[in-house]
């Protein structure tokens, strides 16, 4: 297999949103984004207790656009204005479909609050394209145990299939757009190749550990912990040196015009100045606090 050279390796640096401090490995003042990918913040691990919450996001409008959940560790409460709420736990992933607009909001449940302990996650924001940005909205919560899982051939390293396709092996997630998720568990010297369309860009973030990337670069935590792939190969190899938690996305570009303004992802500032409007009207739905 021809590997897909590296493009760039960097850093994933804390940022503060309000009371919450969380990796955002893209966009930065390099990294405008990753097409199909908008953005990726890495929260937690937070340390979850009556007297520290601050991951509780009270109802909020997205359009245009796909928020995905990750959920590494904790349990989340998502609730939206299509009448959806289902408890989110370790290892779930939960995919929304905004289209038109939806209100949604999601943190802990009252119980892990109460109980106390550790939550961490992995936000993405996938685009949709112009053609689909207005599609009816839709929400997906599928289970840690019901993914399909390819295991390496020395038996060390799990490759959960989110979305998209791995060996003739196919994720649960219904995708609106062409694009791989992939959740990687890899024990220390595990070894495998991924490959991947060339039509793709890829990318690797690294949750926690330490891999050798198509035998050159290493992926290590607060050192190269994103990595972003030309299109010129068939996929990537990866070796772990620890014990490491890896997301591995890739996606079709869109390559269309991309105006964001806070929760909104459309082509250009006369849609962001209409889905504000259509929010301030009720057209997105309604969500009561909880």
């Amino acid at each position: 297999m021809k590997f897909n050279t590296i493009k760039r390796a960097g850093r994933s640096h804390f940022v503060d949103m309000g009371p919450i401090r969380l990796r955002q490995p893209f966009p930065t003042q390099h990294i405008e984004m990753i097409d199909p990918f908008v953005l990726l913040h890495h929260y937690g691990p937070y340390k979850i207790s009556e007297t520290n919450n601050p991951f509780d996001l009270g109802p909020h409008p997205h359009r245009g656009f796909e928020p995905v959940t990750f959920l590494i560790q904790g349990e989340q409460l998502h609730r939206d204005s299509l009448g959806n709420e289902s408890v989110v736990k370790a290892g779930d992933v939960q995919w929304t479909t905004a289209g038109r607009g939806i209100i949604h909001a999601e943190g802990p449940t009252k119980e892990f609050v109460k109980n106390e302990g550790t939550l961490e996650g992995i936000q993405l924001w996938l685009n949709l394209p112009a053609e689909k940005k207005m599609i009816q909205p839709n929400y997906q919560h599928e289970k840690y145990e019901d993914f399909n899982v390819i295991t390496s051939e020395d038996q060390k390293i799990n490759i959960r299939i989110i979305a998209g396709e791995l060996e003739n092996t196919y994720g649960r997630i219904k995708t609106q757009t062409a694009v791989n998720a992939f959740m990687i568990d890899a024990k220390k010297d595990g070894e495998i190749s991924i490959p991947y369309d060339k039509s793709h860009l890829g990318l690797l973030y690294l949750l926690n550990g330490k891999v050798i990337v198509n035998g050159v670069e290493a992926l290590e935590l607060d050192k190269n912990q994103l990595m972003e792939f030309q299109q010129d190969g068939e996929g990537i190899s990866i070796k772990a040196e620890a014990n490491s938690k890896l997301l591995f996305l890739s996606g079709e570009p869109i390559k269309e015009a991309v105006a964001t303004y806070g929760p909104y992802v459309m082509n250009s500032q006369t849609e962001l100045l209409e889905a504000m409007r259509d929010y301030q009207m009720g057209k997105m739905g309604f969500l009561p606090a909880n």
